[in-house]
């Protein structure tokens, strides 16, 4: 069992970077949506990442074999590729009918729907605490939605398709999440992602355009760019805070990813209002938002904290 090295402030910041990348990313997307495709922003995604990784690994002698794969393990990992291939589109179009606010708290289902399905698949336990999150997620976005549950239940508008198509990314994402977990007992996360970034990018390519690229003015050019590098520094910086701190205040710290995508656009929609809108919402959408990020923390903790309260409750007894 992987234990922290216990450079607790190193993985928090770690962390944080992650949580800051993540937060700031569909802002980005949303500027390059203007003149690109869902389909073409993503390959540029994959393709620029599964290069870099391929040329890292390359100079190091580590590229993965297909070789030590059994015909299970292939089945897997066409599952993880279809899965964040899928998840990455389905995102992207899912922000074109929404706020980046929005689109950020609603994905926070993809990482319950990874729980669901170990707990199906792994025969993973579901803690009291998580359950306890889960309530409290579902209540928050309640009252997130307050404004348009009668949108939401009776129309089929493009923010109800914008809505429906997220869950359908978060729902390939955890496709992705129980294909790679058992990948990891094969290769190592790197190595899974390289051939799934370079899978991925040739899958897309006939629905991509690359020529696209030359619509984009400057300020696009380099938020594409960012859009790119965002994948490879985010989720380097999540693999190693992994290294340096628990894993479960690492998901806690990434729960909180919303709350800085709201905070952004705050701050974007003030200084730059052409190019940034502001999240319409009211006093109890927001505390709805609080609330999503509060649950998925707590089921990201519980685990945890179940696990130092039955160890101090042991302690005292022995004494």
């Amino acid at each position: 069992m992987h234990v922290a090295s216990g450079r607790w402030l190193y993985g928090f910041l770690l962390a944080l970077t992650t949580t800051l990348l993540w937060g700031v990313l569909p802002i980005m997307l949303k500027q390059v949506l203007e003149s690109m495709d869902a389909v073409t922003v993503s390959w540029y995604r994959m393709l620029s990442s599964g290069v870099v990784l391929f040329v890292w690994l390359a100079a190091r002698g580590r590229l993965p074999s297909l070789r030590v794969l059994s015909g299970g393990n292939r089945v897997l990992l066409l599952v993880a590729v279809l899965g964040l291939g899928f998840n990455y589109v389905l995102y992207v179009q899912g922000l074109d009918r929404l706020t980046p606010g929005t689109m950020q708290l609603m994905i926070q289902v993809a990482p319950i729907m990874l729980m669901i399905g170990s707990m199906l698949v792994f025969k993973e336990r579901f803690a009291i605490g998580q359950l306890l999150g889960l309530g409290v997620l579902v209540a928050g976005f309640g009252l997130f939605f307050n404004q348009r549950l009668e949108e939401l239940f009776t129309q089929l508008t493009e923010y109800t398709l914008g809505i429906l198509i997220t869950l359908a990314a978060a729902f390939a994402w955890a496709l992705y999440g129980l294909a790679q977990k058992q990948l990891l007992s094969v290769w190592s996360s790197v190595s899974i992602m390289l051939v799934i970034y370079l899978a991925c990018a040739v899958l897309m390519l006939p629905l991509a355009s690359p020529e696209q690229i030359f619509r984009l003015d400057a300020l696009q050019l380099w938020m594409l760019l960012g859009c790119c590098l965002n994948t490879l520094i985010a989720y380097g910086a999540f693999a190693e805070a992994l290294v340096h701190w628990e894993a479960s205040r690492v998901g806690a710290t990434v729960a909180t990813t919303p709350l800085f995508t709201f905070a952004l656009v705050a701050l974007g929609s003030t200084l730059w209002p052409a190019m940034i809108q502001p999240e319409l919402l009211n006093s109890l959408a927001y505390l709805g938002a609080l609330l999503v990020v509060s649950g998925s923390a707590l089921i990201a903790l519980a685990p945890t904290l179940l696990h130092q309260w039955k160890t101090r409750r042991l302690r005292r007894a022995q004494r």
